[in-house]
């Protein structure tokens, strides 16, 4: 347990226990020793880890770290039963879920989520104070969660409708579907542990796929409430809940060789770790949300304070821990000191404290060791002639960092590099359009990029190329994930596979068909399992 003398600005940024307001106390620590495998929720006997919030308490001038709960740390023998759980469910794919017809998929998930709601409260207060996601925040990434999934059923009774008809090609009756790929592995995010995990984990549940997931490192705690509605809505050990070190846990099911395909969101280097601890690399599919570095490229036309507001907002939501977050920042020259003075300007105006506090901008950091890694990164720029622009940039207390705006980054520095995922922002000067173009021809991330200017014809003439090396050209606007109806994916070393509601029902399944030779025995064949309904999947039923 961390604790530390208060010293500086920001000595009043934590609080006293009694100034925590009644609706937000974290009375009664969370010690989880359960989790769900094969349609059970087993208790754990082994170790455990202690779970802390980044929120830190002030006692009498010393600031210690709020314990959380534990979480229980299953081994490779407990991550072995959950696959064999899974497995044995899918059945090869004739497991009841993988063969059931959509439409009573549909309705075990509508049950799902209806009772899901009820947990609204729960969730939104672990995820709060295990990550530092403002309240407000927090409930949206709640809702959003349950629209998903919403839009996601929507979607696939759409998907369903399209196929529900017999085609008759050059001799041939044929009705082509979607089929389940079998067993998936889903690992999600910790600045989105709800909501960017669910994007995977629903689709590939509802497309009859067996499911192990495995939370992320931090937000671990917000899904036990969930628990109880997994195991009530889906047949046994369709989802089924694994904790603890990867290496040890998902490392040993990749080995395995009997997962068909990896839902993962995190660093490239894991994603990779993981792939090639799979003996059959050819056999498994991937659906990988990975790291960016979304350039801002304000053009000398842009219109200043909109431009301001959008980079703010695209650089510093959830303190910049998102992989769509706008992470370096290229401006003209002729304007770069005016974007600068407002930009400083307005984050020093942004509120800084409890994720409770109303209008909170900047919150802790869940990370261990964050702080001390982003300071890296400062000290490498300044050692290499960059500058802190803006006033207490950089400053750190425990967990939290007041945004540090670097000026004079050069490729020689960390920084201009790395994925900083914090709140670190560079600032490039540029004369030539050419400049933050090749550094997106040479990055190796693609995923997208933000545009600020005025002059149709100079966007217009940057469109084209920008397209070919990111999936989304943002034009006077931040860089975002959203409507979730939009195609979400990355080039280079950002995303394999791509997410949407409708996308991602694609991503987790296969097109497969059943075909027959024009003739009267396969017509009769065909028409009686259609009218007696003796398939899930040769079926014209029209789901409403």
């Amino acid at each position: 347990m961390t604790t530390k003398t208060i010293a500086g600005k920001f000595e009043e940024l934590f609080p006293n226990q009694n100034d925590i307001p009644e609706k937000f106390q974290f009375a009664n620590p969370v010690e989880q020793r359960e989790y769900l495998i094969n349609g059970e929720i087993v208790k754990w006997e082994g170790p455990v880890k202690d779970v802390f919030s980044p929120v830190f308490i002030n006692e009498n001038g010393t600031l210690k770290r709020i314990r959380l709960g534990s979480q229980p740390v299953l081994d490779r023998n407990a991550a072995a039963k959950a696959l064999d759980a899974a497995r044995a469910s899918y059945d090869n794919g004739r497991g009841e879920w993988a063969t059931m017809s959509i439409k009573k998929r549909i309705d075990h998930m509508v049950n799902f989520t209806r009772r899901m709601k009820e947990k609204r409260d729960e969730v939104v207060q672990m995820l709060m104070w295990e990550i530092g996601k403002s309240f407000s925040d927090s409930q949206k990434e709640f809702d959003r969660t349950i629209d998903y999934i919403n839009d996601t059923i929507e979607s696939l009774k759409t998907l369903d409708r399209d196929s529900s008809r017999i085609q008759k090609v050059q001799g041939l009756y044929a009705q082509i579907r979607r089929g389940p790929l079998g067993v998936v592995l889903c690992m999600g995010p910790y600045n989105y542990p709800l909501n960017e995990t669910y994007c995977n984990l629903i689709p590939a549940l509802i497309m009859g796929n067996s499911v192990i997931f495995k939370p992320a490192k931090y937000g671990v705690l917000l899904h036990r409430p969930l628990l109880e509605i997994f195991r009530d809505s889906f047949p046994k050990g369709v989802i089924n809940f694994i904790y603890g070190d990867g290496a040890e846990t998902s490392g040993t099911l990749m080995a395995s060789g009997k997962i068909d395909c990896l839902a993962f969101i995190g660093t490239s280097r894991v994603a990779n770790i993981l792939k090639k601890q799979h003996p059959n690399p050819n056999r498994l599919r991937g659906a990988l949300g990975l790291e960016a570095k979304n350039p801002a490229i304000i053009l000398a036309d842009a219109e200043l304070d909109m431009t301001v507001s959008e980079v703010i907002t695209g650089s510093l939501s959830f303190n910049g821990q998102r992989c769509t977050a706008l992470k370096i920042i290229f401006v003209h020259e002729s304007i770069s000191k005016k974007f600068l003075d407002k930009f400083c300007s307005k984050i020093a105006q942004l509120k800084a404290g409890m994720p409770w506090e109303e209008n909170v901008m900047l919150t802790p950091l869940p990370e261990k060791g964050k702080t001390e890694y982003l300071k890296e990164l400062i000290d490498d720029a300044l050692a290499k002639g960059a500058k802190v622009a803006n006033e207490n940039g950089g400053t750190v207390l425990e967990s939290f960092m007041f945004p540090a705006v670097l000026t004079g980054v050069n490729s020689e520095m960390r920084i201009y590099h790395e994925e900083q995922f914090g709140p670190v922002i560079p600032v490039i000067e540029f004369k030539d359009i050419n400049e933050p173009i090749e550094y997106m021809v040479k990055s190796n991330y693609g995923q997208q990029v933000s545009v600020f200017g005025s002059d149709s014809d100079e966007i217009a003439h940057m469109i084209d190329p920008l397209v070919n090396q990111v999936c989304r050209v943002n034009i006077n606007s931040q860089c975002q994930r959203g409507p979730d109806v939009f195609p979400f994916n990355g080039r280079k070393d950002s995303a394999e596979g791509t997410l949407s509601v409708s996308d991602a029902l694609r991503v987790f399944s296969i097109r497969t068909l059943v075909a027959a030779k024009e003739s009267e025995l396969n017509k009769n064949i065909i028409s009686e399992i259609l009218d007696e309904r003796k398939s899930s999947f040769l079926s014209t039923d029209f789901i409403l």
